[in-house]
């Protein structure tokens, strides 16, 4: 049995690895997959990969391009969600700003540096015709810290996902003012390059049962008894769930697209996140299954 780690956000994105780590489909490989929830999200991940701490991420594709191109010993093995994020850009309930234009030069709440909710800042100044480089920063931690520092004036706008922090939207937390989606497929599969190197055929079983799945998971989780589990798992709606699962277009095990990732380094280098491009064969590693 080998033992692999791997990390996500606490989200009803990755209800699917937890499925198939409760039905034992990866021991049926002989692996023991090792889940931990990462509430930093993305910028913690990146730190964890870097570490040793996990061996596979679930992550935002911006968040592993930049750390990649930054030194980070990975590869994107796969597309995990391909549709957009739909992020929400949110002050707190108590905020004096009633529009997005009245947050130019203002404080952003993230969750730590090389973040999806910086990078989304970034993104959003640049929708506004905004200077990026003006835009100041308080590391927050996680959504918890985020709702500190916006209550209490700290940071005056925070980005996060869209349905998660609904139910702060709805309980008069957060006031949302926009909703943004992202510029590219949300989220990605990346594995330290070491195990790649050292473990390339459990890795390629790990994808051929999360794949496996996702086919199931896109049928089933329309179903009623699994809107409801998700409802009570991540504290949402059951209408929000449904709204969720519409606009969620899953990866099914569609090879990497090479294309893709340099479109989306591509956009990056001209939002200035990134202050190069690379070969995209030193971001992804295309495992055939």
């Amino acid at each position: 049995m080998t033992t692999l780690k791997i990390g996500g956000v606490a989200e009803h994105f990755n209800m699917p690895w937890h499925l198939a780590i409760e039905n034992n489909e990866f021991k049926k490989e002989y692996i023991d997959l090792v889940w931990k929830d990462f509430p930093g999200g993305t910028g913690a991940m990146t730190k964890a990969l870097r570490n040793g701490e996990l061996d596979i991420a679930v992550l935002l594709t911006e968040g592993i391009i930049k750390d990649i191109i930054d030194g980070n010993p990975s590869k994107i093995v796969q597309t995990y969600v391909n549709s957009p994020l739909l992020w929400g850009l949110h002050v707190g309930a108590e905020s004096k700003y009633k529009t997005v234009d009245e947050l130019e030069d203002k404080t952003s709440a993230i969750s730590s540096i090389g973040s999806g909710s910086q990078l989304l800042s970034i993104v959003n100044a640049k929708n506004n015709g905004w200077d990026s480089n003006k835009i100041e920063y308080q590391v927050v931690n996680n959504l918890v810290g985020a709702i500190d520092s916006l209550t209490n004036g700290t940071a005056d706008y925070f980005l996060w996902e869209h349905f998660t922090t609904k139910p702060l939207v709805d309980n008069g937390t957060f006031r949302r003012l926009a909703d943004i989606p992202s510029p590219w497929p949300c989220f990605v599969i990346a594995v330290r390059d070491e195990v790649l190197a050292n473990n390339p055929e459990e890795i390629e079983k790990v994808l051929k049962v999360i794949n496996k799945q996702l086919q199931r998971f896109s049928t089933l989780a329309k179903k009623e008894r699994y809107i409801e589990t998700f409802a009570q798992l991540y504290n949402l709606e059951k209408e929000d769930i449904k709204n969720w699962l519409i606009i969620t277009e899953w990866n099914q095990g569609k090879s990497i697209s090479r294309t893709l990732i340099n479109n989306v380094q591509n956009k990056l280098h001209d939002l200035n996140v990134i202050d190069k491009t690379i070969d995209v064969d030193q971001l992804i590693k295309k495992i055939y299954i």
